[in-house]
């Protein structure tokens, strides 16, 4: 098929990417001159495993191309994926600007059949909206062009993205017509001809379910990191109640370890955006508004642990920052709790040594101007001569150190753990003070 992307940003490429590995014939386009020239070259402005290779791979073979150019991304596709952006506006709302924008164009230049599938993620309605703008600029050039418009959630994880989109767990398409399913079906027969499902459902039912799943993950996030709190309060170990409650078939094991609070572009966006949307329909969705105020405050009793266990005196401190993305394997730090962290530390007078195995440039960005911060080259490196070390991703490369090796560099062997990662009691054996959340304070040995 042929097929066009609008919108280059994490997930249009890799849903270009990925269609194009499949067959299709995929041109990207976006407004942004310099990334699609260097998409042109192979040059991926974002950090995603296995993105390089694939987009490299299908530029060699001819199936994916890069073009600023909206009238000729029309002209291609037969299918139109709307991939931009919808970034939250100052009131907590999904701003659809780039979205109505992208539909203005798209009425502008259409001149045969097209299905348009919206794949960003959009509040309900959002897909009726953008056919009443196509449809007003066809009225405009007083053409009568059949189209179709479709809802297509992604569900792609930040460091997992390629696999989730050729190994889908489920396909969610909304359509209004069976027509338009046949075409969806086909399009997607290779990506879910191992039997994961493909769901099809009403165009408004479709946009929910992409809220309603982040909203949810996030929820059991909040859920757990309360539980931890009071585990804090209790003295019991969160751990052990997650393997507890882990086991149990209705609950699940995943998205139950408690740490620092979500981050990223996804989860925090999403829920206030549902949040916002609800109440300008007049419902309080009061779980939500608790889930989004739960995590708030997640990083800040974190970074008060902290500021405790020195009384609250960190003036002239050093610590250092192991992570940095709000998750492993990205080079993302759209809202990640390492930013707080740091800017909490260093306003009270400590200087922070950063590392994070790929978003060191991103933090060059972010922190920029904030003279209390430092960059290192490695893990072991900004850990010398420092007064604590701070863990808030959970970066493979962090999962087993040389505790030995960190004890030397180390000014006071202390360990503030966002990811509850290590075994207090062979951190406390080792001689190690180790501080992390809803787990009881191990001293075997002083420091």
């Amino acid at each position: 098929m042929h097929i066009s992307v609008i919108g280059v940003g994490y997930v249009g490429l890799v849903t270009g990417a990925c269609f194009a590995e499949t067959g299709n014939d995929v041109i990207c386009m976006d407004i942004d001159d310099d990334k699609i020239e260097k998409l042109k070259q192979g040059i991926i402005p974002i950090y995603e495993p296995h993105l390089e290779e694939l987009v490299k791979n299908n530029l060699k073979e001819g199936r994916l191309g890069f073009t600023t150019d909206i009238k000729k991304a029309v002209e291609h596709g037969l299918i139109i994926f709307i991939c931009v952006n919808t970034p939250q506006d100052e009131d907590g709302s999904a701003d659809l600007q780039y979205v109505t924008s992208v539909a203005g164009d798209i009425g502008k230049t259409i001149e045969k059949y097209r299905i348009l599938v919206i794949k960003s993620t959009v509040p309900v309605g959002t897909c009726e909206q953008v056919k009443e703008i196509v449809k007003k600029e066809l009225d405009k050039r007083e053409l009568d062009v059949p189209f179709d418009i479709a809802s297509n959630p992604e569900f792609l994880k930040e460091g997992m993205a390629v696999d989730d989109c050729m190994k889908p767990e489920r396909v969610v398409v909304g359509v209004e017509h069976g027509r338009v399913e046949e075409i969806l079906r086909e399009l997607y027969a290779p990506f879910v001809r191992t039997g994961a499902p493909l769901i099809v459902m009403d165009v408004r039912s479709s946009e929910m379910t992409k809220y309603t799943a982040n909203a949810m993950l996030a929820t059991r996030i909040s859920f757990m990191n309360q539980i931890a709190n009071i585990c804090d309060t209790f003295g019991a170990d969160v751990m052990m109640v997650m393997r507890g409650i882990g086991s149990d078939s209705r609950v699940g094991p995943k998205f139950l370890f408690p740490g620092v609070g979500f981050g990223g572009s996804c989860f925090p966006k999403d829920v206030r955006a549902l949040i916002k949307a609800s109440q300008s329909y007049g419902y309080s969705p009061s779980i939500l508004e608790s889930v989004m105020g739960v995590n708030e405050s997640q990083r800040v009793s974190f970074a008060e642990k902290i500021k405790t266990f020195y009384k609250d005196n960190i003036k002239g401190k050093k610590f250092a920052i192991w992570g940095l993305a709000f998750k492993p394997n990205t080079d993302d730090m759209r809202e990640a709790p390492s930013i707080y962290i740091v800017n909490v530390l260093t306003k009270n007078g400590a200087t922070c040594y950063l590392f994070d195995p790929k978003a060191m440039e991103v933090a060059h960005k972010v922190f920029e101007g904030n003279g209390n911060v430092r960059f290192g080259k490695n893990q072991y490196e900004v850990l010398e001569g420092v007064d604590g070390l701070v863990l808030v991703t959970e970066w493979l490369s962090f999962r087993e150190p040389d505790f030995e090796r960190m004890k030397s560099l180390m000014k006071m062997p202390v360990i503030f753990d966002g990811r509850n990662q290590y075994n207090p009691k062979t951190l406390s054996k080792l001689g190690f003070r180790y501080i992390c959340i809803g787990r009881p304070d191990v001293q075997i040995s002083n420091i």
